[in-house]
């Protein structure tokens, strides 16, 4: 049974607080406020298990927001004399001890950190001091594959991401054309370089072949949604371009001219019509 991980439980007895589930060697409670309307004893249920106020394992059917060698953005429920206690959506919250603060946390602040079960007691803890749960050695990505990545922070050079809970990558200032994008929020990004350092540089659109007929695709849904003409061209300014589309310069060229190739667009003075 693993601690701060969803686990798949056969439910062996039910009594008057709860269900209790068993993985065959250990059993668990899940408490009644989270007992499924209909069940049958023998049947199995995903639930997540941590430990409850008592330090004791306990079942939910909740989701929490972070899961064991996780990172996240949560939010400072409270301080005391041991640390930080975040809310991870569950009911008792993640403890963030001060050793492992980067810089000292406050109340209602939103923080970036990383998961783990601390092996002297036993317990789920975050750290902000996220650097060292990176990995840098044995990278198991190749160029120009899709990975699920999370943005941790923005920089003057870029947005920085994490990749497969597992990396850091970072997306160059230069190729970002969303200005929508925040801490915390989920995305899918392209493999572009990794380095001997282990940091990886990684894009928000495909590479490539792959690249040209997406943003191809894009460009003839605005033309539809747009009864069939767009105030762009070659000679447009790269702002306009990245506000109407949110594509370099050089991609929409790339795609207009291979629209324009098989006959579907044509480019004009005023704009770009479909035909």
């Amino acid at each position: 049974m693993n601690l701060g991980q969803f686990n798949s439980l056969e439910i062996v007895r039910k009594t008057k607080v709860g269900l209790f589930l068993s993985d065959g060697k250990d059993d668990v409670l899940l408490p009644n406020k989270y007992v499924p309307k209909v069940y049958e004893i023998g049947e199995e249920l995903p639930v997540f298990v941590y430990l409850d106020h008592e330090e004791r394992p306990v079942a939910t059917t909740l989701k929490p927001y972070i899961q064991l060698h996780e990172f996240a953005h949560l939010r400072v429920n409270y301080i005391n004399k041991f640390g930080a206690f975040l809310d991870w959506g569950l009911e008792k919250d993640l403890f963030v001890p001060f050793r492992e603060q980067a810089n000292p946390m406050e109340k209602d602040k939103r923080y970036l950190v990383y998961m783990y079960l601390d092996a002297q007691t036993g317990r789920l803890v975050a750290s902000s001091k996220i650097n060292s749960f990176f990995e840098t050695q044995n990278i198991a990505l190749e160029a120009h594959q899709e990975v699920d990545a999370m943005i941790s922070h923005v920089s003057d050079i870029g947005i920085n991401v994490i990749i497969e809970n597992k990396y850091k990558g970072l997306v160059y200032k230069n190729e970002i054309y969303d200005d929508s994008l925040r801490p915390g929020k989920k995305c899918k990004v392209y493999i572009k370089n990794i380095r001997p350092d282990g940091k990886i540089d990684v894009t928000f659109h495909k590479i490539g072949v792959d690249n040209i007929e997406l943003s191809a695709q894009q460009i003839l849904g605005e033309l539809r949604a747009n009864k069939g003409f767009l105030r762009l061209n070659d000679n447009s300014h790269p702002e306009d371009i990245k506000t109407v589309l949110k594509m370099s310069k050089k991609t929409f060229k790339k795609a207009i001219g291979h629209l324009y190739k098989e006959k579907i667009i044509t480019i004009k003075e005023e704009g770009i019509y479909l035909l």
